[in-house]
């Protein structure tokens, strides 16, 4: 027989409660941003929040990592929570007092709420550890910001953390722009894209520029790879399952009339299902390698898949929006139409369990959310009136969901 559900009204009435103490400790991350792997005063933050609570905590040996879990009264299954702490080489603009203390590092895409709600949900489901019937894992992860840290954290246990698997997962990201302060942002399937990366080095002999024909020039052929790249994305994949492939980077030769022995370039590549995904490595690389081999030229081609398609499970996914509408209402929650271009390493998590992946806008009050900017800017803000709103969203899914197993 399922348990009744909570009273949608307690859980934020008490997260609102700890507003004064999550906006404290999301301005001591905030001022003191770290990046990757290896964020030792952040995870030191992180232990002090927890500290008092009856929470089972290790941390993490390739990665300053935080694991916590707190048992229920009662015997149940473990639900996941994740929240990512790790900032990035960007240097903050803006009022003196409040930015970054670090210089060239920045909090620029709000991983410091993520990790102030997750600490607050902690808060809130330790004060109800009576009523639980199952575990909570608390997952504090760093090097989200394209280091895999979700799938070291997997590699050292994560997932079984508790003694056993969970029956899902949740994780939230805030936007500063495209969304109204409070709106929720979801959908079932694909919600964010692969990430791969390749990187090119073409290779032939230098010469003068005047008889190119005596030497094997790297340049014009390089140049034809990263047209046809994007011809390869409009004739290969379907255009409703779309491939976004950017050269961001390119760089040969050092002055007009010399041929250089190399040209090189680098690039994104973001699909959004599994299929895709596979494709594009074989034929990205098919592709350059076979301009290289017409051109007479040597080429080392990196092709790495860093994250997976973040795909929503369609039951956890429904459950999520579910309860958003009726904990915050049915005008807080909309369903996206399309996948985010953008990447996150949850994916791992996905992939391993029955997981729904939201986003939360904080665009600061009485600021468009279209001209506001976007995360990753220098100028990226973030509210912390949404603090209380996000822990107590972290907390009712697992309350919810461990309620609806018993």
């Amino acid at each position: 027989m399922s348990q009744p559900s909570p009273d949608p009204g307690s859980l934020r009435d008490d997260a609102a409660a700890l507003q004064d103490d999550l906006v404290r400790l999301r301005g001591a991350l905030h001022r003191e941003p770290e990046l990757g792997l290896d964020l030792p005063r952040t995870q030191e933050k992180v232990l002090a929040a927890l500290d008092g609570l009856p929470l089972e905590v290790t941390t993490g040996e390739r990665l300053t990592s935080v694991t916590a879990v707190l048992r229920g009264a009662r015997p149940g299954p473990t639900v996941l929570l994740r929240g990512d702490m790790d900032a990035l080489p960007v240097s903050e603009r803006g009022d003196a007092g409040v930015i970054s203390q670090v210089d060239g590092v920045m909090h620029a895409c709000g991983h410091d709420l993520h990790t102030t709600m997750l600490a607050g949900a902690a808060r809130l489901l330790a004060d109800r550890r009576g009523d639980l019937a199952g575990n909570v894992v608390f997952m504090f992860q760093p090097g989200e910001e394209g280091l895999g840290g979700a799938k070291i954290m997997i590699e050292e246990g994560v997932l079984e953390a508790s003694g056993e698997r969970p029956v899902a997962a949740y994780a939230l990201h805030v936007f500063s722009a495209a969304l109204p302060q409070g709106m929720f942002v979801s959908r079932t399937g694909p919600v964010m894209a692969a990430a791969d990366r390749l990187r090119v080095t073409v290779r032939g002999a230098g010469g003068h520029g005047s008889m190119p024909h005596l030497a094997k020039d790297p340049l014009p052929a390089a140049c034809e790879m990263v047209t046809a790249l994007q011809t390869m994305v409009t004739r290969v994949f379907d255009p409703f399952d779309p491939v976004v492939l950017t050269i961001g980077s390119f760089h040969s030769g050092t002055m007009d009339n010399v041929i250089p022995d190399e040209a090189s370039f680098s690039g994104t590549v973001r699909s959004f299902s599994p299929a895709a995904h596979e494709k594009l490595k074989e034929r990205v690389v098919e592709l350059v390698q076979g301009l290289a081999k017409a051109h007479r030229l040597d080429v080392d081609v990196s092709y790495l898949q860093d994250f997976p398609v973040m795909i929503n499970n369609a039951a956890e996914a429904a459950f999520m929006a579910d309860t958003v509408r009726e904990v915050y209402g049915e005008e807080r929650y909309v369903d996206s139409p399309r996948p985010f271009p953008t990447s996150e390493d949850f994916a791992f998590v996905c992939n391993e369990v029955p997981s729904a992946f939201v986003v939360m806008g904080a665009c600061p009050a009485g600021t468009d959310p279209g001209e506001a900017a976007v995360n990753h800017s220098p100028e990226a803000r973030y509210d912390d009136a949404v603090l209380a709103d996000g822990a107590a969203l972290y907390a009712e899914l697992a309350v919810r969901r461990l309620a609806r197993e018993g």
